[in-house]
């Protein structure tokens, strides 16, 4: 892995070379312009991502600063030659991975580029040379770091179920211990956990004490730390308590768990006087995760755990534990403003385009000469200052715009469905009369009058409604909506119903007498 080098620092090689080329060529300063670097750091990337399919790419930036526009280009030779430092970089931590491995490179069976900066056909070639065999792009480069974590959490999560998949993680850096009394003469050059020794990991050092002490954990070796990293862990406060014998022992539980996280899982004092009396300190691995190992013919012995008390360096306080979460809500939220903001951005583009084409198609014939004038002079002006000076706007402004547009669009937008809902609800009403009809016919002379009436005034009603309609232009508002009719139709559907429950309520009237 390589932690110090990525797909940005490629990125920062054609960053600048373009804001040196613009400086001589245009006379601006794009490095001191925050706005302007940002957008030709994104028109950077976007050429990196060209060059790795063609032999040139252009960078073309409108009014990138002081209302000028730039234009440059660049050759994929030219770039590789930027990038030599680069590029030299990167063989460096493939040489260490094969060295910690010990496995030689006749062994491999293939070599798998991942991460979209391996998209650079000079990173292919320079790993190609050192491995002897051309990388394999059998996954996607872009999405399978993702995919392996939400594999690894999966494997982690005693909630999912997978298919069996092992992998060994190692020890980074070499992690050893030390008492406040100097070195612990039981372990080599002061290393409990090597370097490369699998995860995770539970040893169990024996220390002969007979008061309190501190355990000190620390990274052995600063040159497997990255640059500027402190060597110190943290400390282990063992505690405070009194031996009953100067052959009083103390073993100490220490475990590397799988992250890769050191911790003190217990201390227990061993009172034990008919025990070896060697005081030398002592090690062992603890495979079982037990430190109760006792033969039947031991004798017994006093056991006392003892309080730990642990101080690891650089935790965060309370405080500023606090402050971070407060942070990283802030950036959650900006997060998801930026999301919205471009969503609303969005909408407001597609609406242009949508409202424009419907306009002279499906709602021509619902709109008037002045509204289909007035809506595409509003539609040219938003789609101009889109692309202008509402290129970086807030979320309020796309919203605000939007709605102005609607409040031209949405009267013909209306005109438009209702004729579909109108036409509907006209024969959903003229199928309820029918049917009221047709259900009359089983009932008394009265009662079917009564609801024939009722059918012929709302049948009347709707036959001037309808022949009024279609003496009016399509891009006027209807004289009757479609909720209207709907509204009818539940009207006669209701006093229908009033005729029929009075005629069962006078049958039951007549039995009961």
């Amino acid at each position: 892995m390589i932690a110090d080098l990525g797909g940005r620092d490629f990125d920062e090689v054609l960053f600048e070379h373009f804001a040196e080329e613009f400086r001589d060529r245009y006379k601006i300063d794009v490095v001191g312009n925050v706005k302007a670097s940002m957008r030709l750091r994104a028109a950077c990337e976007k050429a990196k991502k060209v060059l790795s399919a063609n032999a040139e790419a252009v960078v073309n930036i409108e009014c990138l600063m002081e209302e000028k526009d730039v234009r440059g280009m660049i050759r994929r030779e030219d770039f590789e030659k930027l990038c030599a430092e680069l590029l030299e970089r990167v063989v460096g931590p493939c040489r260490r991975a094969m060295a910690d491995s010990g496995i030689g490179l006749d062994k491999l069976q293939s070599v798998e580029l991942v991460g979209s900066g391996s998209r650079v056909p000079a990173i292919a070639r320079v790993l190609a040379g050192f491995f002897r065999r051309e990388p394999s792009r059998t996954i996607n480069v872009s999405e399978c770091v993702a995919r392996g974590c939400a594999l690894q959490c999966a494997m982690l999560s005693p909630t999912f179920r997978v298919r069996e998949y092992e992998v060994q993680d190692v020890i980074p850096a070499s992690i050893g211990f030390c008492t406040n009394e100097g070195p612990i003469s039981a372990l080599t050059s002061n290393t409990l956990f090597r370097r490369g020794q699998p995860l995770p990991s539970v040893k169990i050092i024996t220390l002969h004490r007979t008061s309190g002490f501190t355990l000190d954990a620390f990274y052995v070796d600063e040159n497997e730390l990255p640059p500027g990293t402190s060597t110190q862990i943290g400390s282990f406060e063992i505690g405070p308590f009194e031996a009953h014998s100067e052959k009083s022992k103390v073993k100490v539980k220490i475990r590397l768990n799988l992250h890769g996280l050191i911790s003190v899982e217990s201390a227990v004092l061993i009172d034990d006087d008919q025990r070896d009396a060697n005081s030398a300190d002592s090690m062992e691995l603890d495979s079982n995760d037990n430190m109760d190992h006792k033969s039947r013919n031991e004798p017994p012995m006093h056991r006392q755990d003892l309080q730990i008390v642990e101080s690891i360096y650089g935790v965060m306080s309370k405080q500023e534990l606090l402050e971070a979460q407060e942070q990283e809500q802030q950036l959650a939220y900006q997060d998801k403003l930026v999301e919205r903001t471009k969503e609303r951005k969005n909408a407001l583009e597609s609406y242009v385009y949508d409202t424009r084409n419907k306009l002279s198609e499906r709602y021509r014939s619902f709109a008037t000469d002045s509204e289909r004038e007035e809506i595409s002079v509003n539609l040219q002006q938003t789609e101009d200052w889109l692309y202008e000076e509402g290129d970086d706007e807030t979320e309020a402004v796309y919203t605000s715009k939007l709605e102005e547009l609607k409040k031209l669009v949405d009267p013909i937008e209306y005109r438009c469905k209702d004729e579909e809902a109108r036409a509907e609800a006209t024969r959903e009403l003229l199928k309820c009369i029918v049917d009221h009809r047709m259900a009359a016919k089983s009932l008394s002379a009265p009662e079917r009058d009564a609801i024939d009436n009722e059918c012929t005034k709302v049948e009347l009603w709707l036959r001037e409604s309808s022949q009024l309609q279609e003496s009016l232009p399509k891009n006027v508002d209807p004289v009757v909506w479609s909720h209207e009719i709907k509204k009818k139709e539940e009207e006669l559907d209701m006093s229908c119903s009033k005729i029929v429950t009075s005629r069962a309520r006078g049958h039951d009237n007549d039995d009961g007498c």
